[in-house]
């Protein structure tokens, strides 16, 4: 794997214990809370959440933006997580943009796994297109768990009548269907022309048994156990962050998702939009003008034929899945994590590294990120700035290229 490779694992990997982002007994007081509310039930999809807009409620303002800009939360999370996002985006960006939040994955459902709640956002989706005749160009911007969820609803979404439908099957040993992406990423997301897909902290290649789970102390008697207990805590999106999902012979859902496969274009879907960006927690000095933002890296393409899934692979899926062991599973974890790049590396990305570690509360990086609580997560304010920026650049650049191609 070259040097650009490994820069790019940074900002790909993540913990389990950052994904949670607090420790077990807040956020299980959290779902007891959640489970007892009879209102959210009520109001989850039908009314104003935190200062967010739900699709009905959509059609009720006058403007006529043109730029949808999705935002999609992350574990145990609900649209009350971007309140200072959509606002300080909204301010920045102007009427021209529908900041809207995802509400369709509210708290508990990001438990039933990324495909379930990909299918829900993709759904949700189309109904705020459907209601804003508007709209012509799309973004997504998420946060950890969720820009998984936004990737694989993006392969629900896209479609094209450019792309060459004809593929090479990468070389597999099993019924992988894995394929590599199409030479021309033209495309639609629910029929609108894609422009960014940026995440905040994501754990793109899953998350591995080691120091993963705070209730696990960090034993490695327990944390043998790591994988199978995950699911419990965390439901089926537990199995597939931990690659064990499915069927041994069966590639685990993310390394599907890191190619064009049977269950959707995912790779040409991410291939459609004009940046790709990731924001990631190395630890550097800021940039000027962007606190804790400390590096900009443009990471190309790179020429590959696309992730594979052979036979060993299968079998060390099985091992992890019935006999774990510490080694076997980090083994298996680490194999998997080459084929994830390999597939993901076949388009450019931006890579932000963000630092927090001379934040008031540092330990509150991941939540900082995308300023949860504007009160005691404001270290991320200029990751927000930084975004709003980058957004509102690409968008001049092409107000500025339409109308200069008509004279060319």
């Amino acid at each position: 794997m070259d040097e650009c490779l490994e820069k790019l694992r940074g900002c790909l990997t993540l913990s389990l214990v950052q994904i949670l982002a607090s420790p077990l007994r807040h956020w299980s007081a959290r779902i007891n809370n959640i489970c007892r509310s009879q209102s959210f039930r009520a109001h989850a999809m039908s009314t104003t959440e935190g200062g967010v807009m739900s699709p009905k409620v959509l059609m009720d303002t006058g403007d006529e933006p043109e730029h949808l800009l999705v935002l999609v939360h992350g574990i145990l999370a609900s649209p009350s997580d971007w309140t200072y996002v959509q606002a300080e985006l909204r301010r920045r960006l102007g009427r021209n943009f529908l900041i809207y939040a995802s509400s369709c994955n509210t708290f508990t459902k990001t438990f039933t796994g990324i495909d379930g709640a990909g299918k829900r956002l993709a759904d949700e989706v189309r109904l705020v297109v459907k209601k804003k005749e508007s709209l012509k160009k799309i973004s997504f911007l998420a946060h950890s768990l969720g820009g998984l969820i936004a990737r694989y609803a993006l392969g629900v979404l896209y479609s094209s009548d450019n792309c060459n439908e004809q593929y090479n099957d990468a070389v597999t040993s099993t019924s992988a269907n894995l394929k590599p992406v199409c030479s021309s990423n033209v495309g639609l997301i629910a029929g609108l022309e894609p422009v960014n897909f940026i995440t905040l902290a994501t754990p793109h290649l899953g998350v591995r048994g080691k120091n993963q789970l705070p209730f696990l102390f960090g034993l490695p008697i327990l944390e043998k156990l790591a994988a199978p207990i995950a699911p419990i805590f965390v439901g089926q999106t537990g199995s597939q962050l931990f690659l064990t999902d499915g069927k041994p012979t069966k590639p685990p859902l993310l390394l599907r998702m890191a190619s064009d496969c049977d269950d959707g274009k995912f790779i040409s879907a991410l291939g459609s939009f004009k940046w790709r960006v990731l924001y990631a927690n190395p630890p550097w000095r800021s940039l000027d003008g962007y606190k804790h933002v400390v590096d900009v890296e443009y990471c190309p393409p790179a020429s590959c034929e696309g992730p594979h899934y052979p036979l060993e692979a299968a079998k060390a899926k099985e091992a992890a899945q019935n006999a774990p062991n510490t080694q076997r599973t980090l083994e298996y974890h680490e194999s998997m994590e080459e084929e994830m790049i390999r597939g993901l590396q076949q388009l450019g990305w931006k890579k932000i590294d963000v630092s927090f570690h001379s934040a008031f509360w540092p330990f509150f990086a991941h939540n900082n990120i995308h300023v949860k609580n504007e009160f005691f997560h404001n270290a991320g304010v200029g990751v927000i700035a930084h975004v709003a920026d980058h957004i509102k650049q690409q968008e001049m650049q092409s107000e500025s290229t339409s109308l200069i191609t008509p004279s060319l």
